[in-house]
């Protein structure tokens, strides 16, 4: 906050910025360790930005200055609130990644198997099912798989 009170400085708001920009980039990698960071940056981001929305003041306790100088307290208790939410999802997490890494050796998150089929499809420019309206394959917007992707590739047929 500025001194005169009117306001959060440049720096808090680049720090916010940065912050969020930071936690959302690692966000998007395929590793769970830098997801588990990325989960914390946007954490310590909301935090700060919670902070800036209350009013710059003395302490919120009745009876040590006036009303009116006192900071505003309810961005102060979300903002513990988020702390402990923040912790409790960084934990889940963390055992994720740990139990990602013992099972796999490695803790980046596999490309799913209906993914690689919808690669494979738009490469051959092929429709997700068989047709059996007869409206064509642009016409009929519910198309719908008769059996799960998994079942057909465990016998051994190639989509």
């Amino acid at each position: 906050m500025t001194p005169s009170g009117a306001g959060p400085t440049l720096v808090v708001v680049v720090a916010v910025a940065v912050l969020f920009g930071c936690g959302v980039i690692l966000l998007l990698e395929r590793s769970l360790t830098r997801i588990l960071l990325g989960v914390i940056m946007l954490g310590n981001g909301v935090n700060l930005l919670i902070l800036l929305g209350g009013r710059p003041g003395g302490a919120p306790i009745v009876g040590t200055g006036p009303v009116e100088r006192m900071s505003d307290p309810l961005p102060q208790a979300m903002v513990l609130t988020a702390i402990v939410i923040t912790f409790g999802l960084t934990a889940f997490l963390l055992a994720v990644a740990y139990r990602s890494w013992y099972l796999t050796g490695d803790d980046e998150v596999p490309d799913d198997l209906e993914d690689r089929q919808i690669i494979r499809r738009a490469a051959r420019n092929e429709v997700g099912a068989a047709d059996h309206g007869g409206e064509g394959p642009d016409a009929d917007p519910e198309q719908v798989d008769p059996e799960p992707a998994r079942r057909r590739l465990r016998r051994g047929e190639e989509a």
